[in-house]
């Protein structure tokens, strides 16, 4: 459906993107996901057609993708963007906002289309509240329900839920992934929170200044990293080498663990001192300090500060490290 090739872009001088090279099929999820700077955005600018490439080509099924050089009105007509600034008119009503663009020949129709959206973004309680008196939370959910109001066949999305309040996000994560895949919609997610894609990108694509340097099954991506950097973007990792679990391997290269994959036990001769213990709600984040280094560890409560610990990792997780190296 989406053909991204050899796309490379600047503004200016500053080169941001770098050979950018992939392919969407019909109704996949995909994550976008790389540090600030990385040139995110700008990418789901490109595959909207809001700016014009240096190099490359984008087609949406067989139809190139140009931008505003080409087009009066910048966008594909079969597209989405929801950017960070959400774009809603701010002296209209919820409903308006959300029903602006559809037709008023069949006002039935359109009424119970802006419902069923208010129902998704959990907005029905504001639906005749002007814009204008509504938190940024609730703005984005409004500028969410709009973009699909027609019914895109791809959906892009700028870190959607940013500035949702913590308690509401999960449950609108469900509601608008389970609605994108009953309406085979398409979607594209740039995005800082592996929540927002660990349970609903089938597919993940990690940029590093301006290029991809992995793209694959979410899953796959996140228990076989490649490297520290793409650890990183899941959270805390530690870098420890093989010769600290095997001493008698030759080989010294390092691995990458989760703090939920070291484990403290009472019997193991790698000690480690603690430095802080850190509640997290369902478990506790230890800093130690283990051979000169700082590691953390999930654990279920919290330690003394300076005890000294155990630790190892099972043998499963380090065969699948060692073997990803």
């Amino acid at each position: 459906m989406l053909t991204v090739q050899n796309v490379s872009f600047a503004y200016d001088t500053v080169p941001v993107l770098k050979n950018i090279n992939f392919t969407i099929e019909k109704g996949q999820h995909i994550a976008l996901i790389g540090a600030s700077g990385c040139g995110k955005s700008t990418l789901l600018k490109i595959i909207y057609g809001l700016l014009d490439v240096d190099q490359g080509t984008l087609f949406w099924d067989d139809q190139k993708i140009l931008g505003p050089a080409y087009n009066l009105v910048p966008g594909q007509e079969n597209m989405k963007y929801l950017s960070q600034g959400f774009e809603l008119q701010s002296y209209r009503t919820v409903v308006e906002n959300i029903g602006q663009h559809l037709s008023n020949f069949e006002p039935e129709l359109k009424i119970g289309r802006v419902n069923e959206l208010l129902e998704i973004v959990e907005m029905t309680p504001f639906a005749n509240t002007k814009v204008e008196n509504l938190s940024g939370g609730q703005k984005q959910r409004v500028a969410l329900a709009k973009s699909l109001a027609k019914r895109p066949q791809l959906l892009l999305l700028d870190e959607p839920f940013g500035n949702i309040d913590n308690f509401r996000r999960s449950s609108l994560r469900r509601n608008l992934f389970a609605y994108l895949k009953r309406n085979k919609i398409t979607s594209i997610t740039a995005t800082h929170d592996k929540t927002d894609i660990l349970s609903f990108a089938e597919e993940t694509i990690v940029i590093h200044k301006g290029e991809i340097v992995n793209k694959g099954n979410t899953h796959n991506i996140y228990n076989n990293p490649k490297n520290y950097y793409i650890a990183s973007l899941f959270g805390e990792v530690n870098q420890l080498t093989i010769t600290t679990f095997l001493p008698n391997s030759s080989n010294d290269d390092t691995i990458l663990l989760y703090p939920h994959e070291i484990q403290i036990v009472e019997n193991s001769d790698l000690k480690a001192s603690v430095k802080k213990s850190y509640f997290n709600g369902n478990h506790f984040l230890i800093e130690a300090v283990f051979k000169n280094q700082v590691i953390f560890i999930e654990h279920s409560i919290a330690i003394g500060d300076s005890k000294k610990i155990g630790i190892s990792v099972s043998k499963e997780i380090l065969s699948a490290r060692i073997n990803n190296n």
